[in-house]
This record gives structure tokens, C-alpha cells and sequence, in this order.
């Protein structure tokens, strides 16, 4: 038979005898016992007693919610004695609320500590990310139609205590809440306390690995939900990071892995979208704004650890995005824990990053907007995201060309809205493995010849590329490859924008 146990099979053995003597008996007299299926040990006896906690109305009405005014705490539960908690459950009014999602708290305390064990936002303590609320199943937790489900066991030795605090601005009109426990005489002393830390950095700092979790004692770690945001752009380049785990106060991380969505236990950037499965899922995948809301959990392969563990993860290949990351961390350990990370008293410090409007140049072409229609004779012409190198490109991209030799040309049409002479102001991209260029309007050479060689990524600002007459509707820009800088290692091409501006003539 298999030696093991998880406290959700506390309720099957006496809790004053050896754990493993009446999980002996259970398999000798139950072919079905130790398969592993969780409905096979539904028929063995059970001990302790249920009991529930809840937002009921007491006056035996129907106002079965609590509210929670601004700056207000209330007490969910204060239990005397030993016990398990099993199930927690939550809705909310007014649904969906961003802040209060991410400005109101939850606490937990177990054995009458004065530092909560459970510290969190409401909405990301049940595994949803930037106050959004998204219905997803896992295992342990689930948001399904607005109902919100904890079912990670909650032991306690001696008492347990839960306090709600709404940071926000806005009235919680209506919590409701249901907390289902098993009382029991006394817990074996062996038991661990359940843990759930929420960390926050935004921004994320340079070189330095995002912090999951930092524990501190003997105990096994069981699981995260990571919540990531770009700052720099929309793109999910962040996703390269890789998960970096230090066990036992190790300098160099024993376990190391091959990126943010492989720890998740997915890949290729979640390509395949939203899903939930019972240890892991992606909840939220939003390429607007470049945000990624996914877990893990560790129940078949929980992370012991001695003395201390450290989780952390890349943001980015070798911590090369700026990111907003925040997270939850689940975990099972001894007492005393270490002092959580100070909580920000500042309720606008908790609200998700709202990225400023891109950069726009007034009456610009926007040349990414004519990907569509370009004609390149070599290369692949596709749009580029490039707010991660800064708020300089109008709109936060440019036209992206990528031909591999010299001579190729690229045509794109210009509108013009009545005939007459024009000043022609273009913006390009400098970068390492760009190329020369020339440009022809109407077949006319226009400008000079342009090096878009730079050891950075750069935008150019304004380059004046002359005057010209331009006819009523469309006319022919082509820009051609004449060569490369000598440091360069390509001939790639990055238009941002045109300014037609019309002379006096």
C-alpha cells in the first residue's frame, strides 16, 4: 500500500492514534482503498465534527451578506479549538469590481499569531489576476458564475481568525461568504499550517529575478498563481524567463527551467488561449495590454524544503522586460513563518499598471497601418511592437521590413489630400542589424542615402527628406537596400511615420 496522506484524508483517521495504523486496517478490509481515486475512501468512517461559519442573517431574514464600508475590517471567523477548514466560499456585490477585487483583504491567522499567514487581495487569492474576475476550475480553487471556491485544507491547533479590510473607495454592498470546517479534539501536532503570501513588484528591476515566494522554516511548497504584465509594449516576450528555485539556502538554484508558460505546464506562449485543468490553466491572456494571469499547482509534486525556499522567476530572458508582477504563493509549513513582505499602505499601490497612451504624431501616416498593402520584391513586411525600447514610435510601432540582400525594394502607397508641393518628414528605426536605404517618390529621388545602423535600437526623430509635388490621392514611395553599415549584421528596415506638410508654395 501507498504510505502517504494528504489532510483532506484527516477526516477518516482518529486524530489520537498513529496516522497510518486505520489507513492499514481501511486497505485490508477495502479492495478500493489506496487506488488513489478521492470517491474510495468516502464509505470509511469519518471522526470530528462539521461545522460552519458564514454570513448568514442572524436575524433569520434573507440579508445573508455582510458590507464593508471604505477603510472598514470585519471579522469572518473566530473560532475556540482545533480543526480543518475544508471549503471557503465567497460572492460579491457589486460583481466584478476591479478594486475591490485588488483593494480589499484577506487575512488569516492561526493559534492567536499577530502576522496573518494568509495575506492577500480577495480576487487574487482565489487565482485571478488585475482585479478581473474570470470563471475558470482548478483542484483547490474555482471562480464559476459568480461564486468564488477555496477547497485548500486549513488546519488549525488551537483558533483561527479571518479579517476582511476594504482598502477601496467603494463600498462592498454585499459579501457573502461560507467557511465549512471539521472541529476535532485536539490535530496531531505533526499537522502544517496553510500559508498564502501575495508579492508585487511593478516595476520589475533590472537583473534581478521576480520573488514568488520566500519561506523560512520546514514545510513544502504547493503551488502559484503569477500575474504578469508588460510595461514596455503588448508582447508576451516576458514569458521567457525561466523559474529559478533555491531549497534549503542553496547560492545557486538546484532546479531551473525552460521558461514562464513550460513551468505552468503549458507552452508556446499559451497559443492555444484560455483553459483551465485541474493543477494548472491560463485565466486570463490579454495581448492588448500584454497580460498573462496563470497557476500551478504542486499536488502531485509538492516541493518539501527543510530549512527555507526561495521561488523565483525570470521576467524575460536573463530579466530583460519591465514588468508589473504580482503573485500568490501557497504553502504548508511549521511555525513561526518569516515575516511577510511589508504590505503597501497605499490602497492605488495595489491597483493593476494602466500603461500611458503610445506616443502619436499629430497628421502622421502611421506606417504600420499600410503593412497590408505593401509590396516588397524580398523580406517579410509584418507590423513590430516597439513600446519595450521606449515611448519615442508614434503609436507604438512601426512598419517592420526584413529583406536579406542588397537591391531589394519595397513599395508603399502615400495618400495625398490635394495636389501641390510637399516637405516630406519621415521617422525610421535604428538597430544593429539594420541596413541602408534610398527613396524614390513618384520614381523622383527623394532625400539623401539613409544609414539605419545603430548599436541600440533608436528611433531617428525627424528626418527631413525634401521637398516635392505630390499629385491629388495616391503616390508611389519606394524605398530600396542599398547596402550596410560595415558593423551591421543585417539589411532589416523599420519605418515609424510620414508627415506630409504642404508648403506655401
Amino acid at each position: 500500500m501507498r504510505l502517504s496522506i494528504t489532510l483532506r484524508h484527516l477526516a477518516t483517521i482518529p486524530v489520537i492514534v498513529s496516522l497510518f495504523a486505520p489507513l492499514s486496517a481501511s486497505a485490508q478490509s477495502n479492495p478500493a482503498a489506496g487506488l488513489g481515486s478521492p470517491l474510495s475512501g468516502l464509505a470509511v468512517k469519518r471522526q470530528g465534527t462539521p461545522r460552519h461559519e458564514g454570513s448568514w442573517d442572524r436575524t433569520g431574514g434573507n440579508a445573508d451578506f455582510r458590507t464593508v464600508a471604505p477603510g472598514e475590517t470585519i471579522t469572518l471567523f473566530d473560532y475556540k479549538g482545533a480543526g480543518i477548514v475544508r471549503r471557503f466560499w465567497v460572492t460579491i456585490a457589486p460583481r466584478a469590481e476591479m478594486t475591490i477585487h485588488r483593494q480589499a483583504i484577506l487575512r488569516m491567522y492561526w493559534d492567536g499569531e499577530t502576522m496573518p499567514s494568509v495575506e492577500a487581495p480577495i480576487g487574487d487569492f482565489f487565482g485571478v489576476g488585475f482585479g478581473e474576475q474570470r470563471d475558470y476550475i482548478s483542484l483547490p480553487l474555482n471562480q464559476t458564475s459568480g461564486g468564488y471556491n477555496c477547497y485548500w485544507p486549513m488546519p488549525f491547533h488551537r483558533s483561527a481568525r479571518w479579517t476582511l479590510t476594504n482598502m477601496s473607495k467603494r463600498r462592498i454592498d454585499a459579501f457573502y461568504y461560507n467557511i465549512d470546517f471539521t472541529a476535532y479534539d485536539k490535530l496531531p501536532k505533526e499537522i502544517l499550517h496553510f500559508h498564502a503570501q501575495w508579492r508585487r513588484e511593478n516595476p520589475t528591476r533590472p537583473n534581478v529575478n521576480y520573488t514568488i515566494l520566500e519561506a523560512v522554516g520546514q514545510g513544502h511548497f504547493v503551488g502559484a498563481a503569477l500575474f504578469m504584465q508588460n510595461r514596455r509594449g503588448r508582447g508576451l516576450g516576458f514569458l521567457e524567463g525561466d523559474e529559478m528555485i533555491y531549497v534549503d539556502g542553496e547560492k545557486t538554484p538546484s532546479i531551473i527551467g525552460t521558461g514562464t508558460e513550460d513551468y505552468f505546464s503549458s507552452g508556446w506562449y499559451y497559443d492555444r488561449g484560455v483553459y483551465s485543468a485541474p493543477y494548472h490553466g491560463i485565466n486570463i491572456k490579454d495581448e492588448t495590454l500584454g497580460r498573462i494571469s496563470t497557476y500551478r499547482w504542486h499536488i502531485e509534486d509538492a516541493m518539501p524544503f527543510k530549512k527555507s525556499l526561495k521561488v523565483t522567476i525570470e521576467h524575460g530572458h536573463a530579466n530583460d522586460h519591465e514588468g508589473d508582477y504580482s503573485s500568490i504563493a501557497f504553502w504548508y509549513q511549521s511555525e513561526p513563518h518569516a515575516p511577510f513582505p511589508a504590505f503597501p499602505t497605499d490602497p492605488d499601490l495595489l491597483l493593476p499598471y494602466v500603461p500611458p497612451p503610445p506616443f502619436k504624431l499629430p497628421g502622421a501616416i502611421e506606417v504600420e497601418s499600410l503593412a497590408a498593402v505593401a509590396k516588397a520584391t524580398q523580406g517579410a513586411v509584418t507590423t513590430q511592437e516597439m513600446e519595450i525600447f521606449g515611448n519615442h514610435w508614434s503609436g507604438g510601432s512601426h512598419l517592420w521590413w526584413r529583406p536579406s540582400e542588397s537591391g531589394a525594394a519595397l513599395s508603399l502607397p502615400l495618400k495625398a489630400e490635394t495636389e501641390g508641393e510637399y516637405e516630406i518628414v519621415a521617422y525610421f528605426t535604428k538597430a544593429p542589424d539594420y541596413g541602408s536605404i534610398r527613396l524614390t517618390l513618384n520614381d523622383a529621388p527623394l532625400g539623401q542615402e539613409i544609414n539605419l545602423y545603430d548599436e541600440n535600437v533608436v528611433a531617428t526623430g525627424a528626418v527631413s527628406l525634401g521637398k516635392v509635388r505630390l499629385k491629388s490621392g495616391e503616390n508611389l514611395l519606394k524605398i530600396i537596400v542599398t547596402g550596410k553599415d560595415s558593423r551591421s549584421r543585417g539589411f532589416l528596415v523599420g519605418i515609424d511615420a510620414i508627415v506630409l506638410k504642404k508648403t506655401g508654395e
